[in-house]
Formats: structure tokens, sequence, C-alpha cells
């Protein structure tokens, strides 16, 4: 009976065009915009000779958790400078950036006496925690303060919480953050930040949104950041107060019950956050990247959405229409990432463009020619050029 109903989604899935596959990648060259490799730090040689390093000092993995003798000096380094970077007081490293906010959300934010405001465009990993038992959310409209000052007011539970990307995954726009630090403010509430995607393009040094805006960890108690983007590597981290990182060692089940990262690539971690530092020149070049794509995209009428970072997201409607498209590209040798619903709303499926700092001007020009020669504007309607 299991498989029967199995068989039933999955044949629903693909009749709906929205069946997901895994391309194996590292045969054929391919001129990949799917990567979130902002800064082009993953192949690096120094990340990579630390990370044979690491290897030498400590073997592939930690062997266990971080409370059962998986937390290295690498670890311990790693946290104290990331907490310096940032302005927190104490950082603890996570094994993804999805146990990171679900360790958050269901350790700290329990409880009939709070209520959780998020984005609706929020990660699936912040929804996910937000559905736990014990935990009262409720949704706000995209970067709308408006909507959430109206749904704030509506509750009055004794603490209030606002969760919001810095820079959001699928769409690349910004949260409004000067906004919603004054609307915490007001109604004397937390706010907690998931930056994956602003650490290391904002800021000064790519020390993210909160700096981008010239807000303080004291406004953003709680920041949430990952290591698969402009850090090249792998894992993630929760920046905090002493009491929160020492509440989370001792109750997040998702930091309590898995295996640490492995310290090899903790040590690559700490190379690229002085690579991030001191490496201006990727941010100002990728900068530049984002500027030409734009403007030359909107000269051949592409519908982008406002995006001013590295995410690009190029909007085609229909899962069909996006699928062919994404295909004839990696025909043509360009990768692009394909996002269909559930990922996004319905009739937003899209091609989202990720741009880093190892792409050239050439690179995006050759982009864009692919793009006007596969993709048919006519009639307001976006489709496959036969």
């Amino acid at each position: 009976m299991l498989e029967v109903n199995l068989v039933k989604n999955l044949k629903k899935r693909q009749q709906l065009n929205l069946y997901r596959t895994r391309g194996v990648f590292g045969v054929n060259p391919y001129l990949s915009f799917s990567s979130n490799d902002y800064l082009g730090l993953a192949n690096h040689p120094d990340v990579i000779r630390a990370c044979e390093d690491g290897l030498k000092k400590y073997g592939c993995g930690s062997g266990s958790s971080q409370l059962l003798g998986g937390y290295s000096f690498a670890h311990k380094a790693l946290e104290e400078e990331l907490a310096g970077f940032l302005g927190y007081e104490r950082v603890l490293l996570f094994s993804t950036g999805y146990m990171a906010n679900l360790g958050v959300i269901t350790t700290l934010f329990a409880g009939r006496d709070k209520s959780i405001f998020i984005d609706r465009f929020s990660h699936a990993s912040i929804i996910d925690g937000c559905h736990y038992p014990r935990i009262n959310f409720r949704r706000y409209k995209h970067l709308d303060v408006q909507d959430l000052n109206r749904i704030l007011s509506s509750q009055d539970s004794k603490q209030k919480i606002i969760i919001t990307e810095g820079v959001f995954s699928m769409d690349g726009d910004m949260a409004p953050l000067s906004n919603l630090v004054k609307i915490a403010e007001q109604n004397n509430g937390l706010l907690m930040l998931d930056d994956a995607h602003g650490i290391g393009v904002l800021g000064s040094q790519g020390r993210g949104t909160i700096n981008y805006y010239g807000a303080t960890s004291k406004q953003v108690p709680i920041l949430v950041g990952t290591f698969g983007k402009s850090f090249g590597t792998f894992g993630a981290f929760v920046a905090g107060s002493k009491v929160v990182i020492e509440s989370l060692i001792q109750f997040a089940r998702t930091s309590i019950y898995t295996t640490s990262l492995p310290p090899a690539i903790v040590e690559a971690t700490r190379t690229s956050l002085k690579l991030l530092q001191q490496d201006d020149w990727r941010r100002d070049h990728l900068a530049v990247l984002i500027k030409r794509f734009r403007k030359k995209a909107c000269q051949l009428g592409l519908p982008l959405l406002a995006s001013r970072t590295p995410i690009q997201a190029l909007i085609i409607g229909k899962a069909s229409c996006a699928e062919s498209i994404a295909a004839h590209l990696k025909e043509l040798g360009i990768l692009v990432a394909l996002v269909r619903p559930p990922t996004v709303p319905v009739n937003t499926s899209r091609l989202r463009i990720s741009l880093t700092a190892s792409h050239t001007e050439e690179n995006i020009d050759c982009l864009l020619d692919l793009l006007n020669q596969v993709i048919d504007k006519d009639k307001n309607e976006i489709k496959v050029k036969l």
C-alpha cells in the first residue's frame, strides 16, 4: 500500500512538470551560474591547502558530537574568530544551516507565551522550525512592514519574535532591516536574522546585512549564517550572547545529537574567513558583474526581479517552460538553477541565476546572449524559441 501511494505521488509530480532530478556534474565542462560560492573561495589554493593540512592533523571526520569529543581546537578557534568578526559575544557551530535554524527556533522560542512572526518567503528551515509542537507563529506578506505591524498589534503574547532572512534565497531581494529593528523595539520584541546569503557579500569586509544597514548585535541579538555560500566550505553557525549560546549548547537537539563538522573543513573555513575579510576586490568585482548583468538583461527585456545581490531571479512563469529553457541552456553548455513550486509560488517558476566573483564580464555576456537566443518574449509570454 505504501509503494502504491508513493508511485501515485511521483506520477502526479511528473505530470505537473515539477519532478526534481539531480544532475551529475564534473564530467562535462559547463559554465555554471547555479553555485552559491559567491566569492569563488571553494577552489582557492589557500583554502584547499588549509583543508589538506587539517586532514593530516585531524583525519577525515570529527568522530562524534561536540559534547562527546568532537570539539577540536579548530572548532573553538573558528567560533572565537567569527564572534570577533561579527561583533557578537559568542558563536556556536552547527553541521548545517537547516539544523541551526531548527535548533534556535525549537530551543529558544517554544511556549504559549511566545509568538513568532516570519516573512512569507522564509526559507524552509525557518518554516519547518515554526511547525514544531508548542510554537505559535504567523506569516506576514513578503517585505511588508505594514502587514507585520498589523499582525503584531493583534497579538498579546509576552514575547514577540521576528525572524527574517537578510537576503532571500529565491528572489535575491533584501529584508528592510532598519524598519524591522524599529518594529522590534517598538513592540519590545526580539529580531533574529538568517544571513546565509548576505555574509561575505554585503557590508564592510563582508560582515553582512546587519553591517550593511548599520545595525548592531544588540538590535539583532540572534544571527544565523552558513559556510556553504560565500565561505566556499560547509557548515553553519549561530551568533548571540553568552546566555543564548550556552542555552543552545545545553538544549539544542540539532547540535547535541549530531556529529560535529569535520575539523579539516573547519580549518578550511578559518582560512576562508581571512580571505573573505581581506579580499575586497572580490566584492567589488561581483558588484560590477551584477550591474552589468542587470543593465543588459533590462535592455533585452528579460523579466528579472529587483535584486542588488548575486541572486538574480529570471521569472518564466510556467513550470514546463522554465524546465525547457533550463534544458536548452544546458545543451549549450550553461548551467542555471531551475526553481519551481512548491519552493516558489505557483506560476513563478524561474531560473535562479547566481553570479560569483569567479565569473568574468565575458561570461556574463555569453549567458545573456544565450538567454536571448533561447527565450521567446512575444506577446508578453515567456517560452522557448523553436
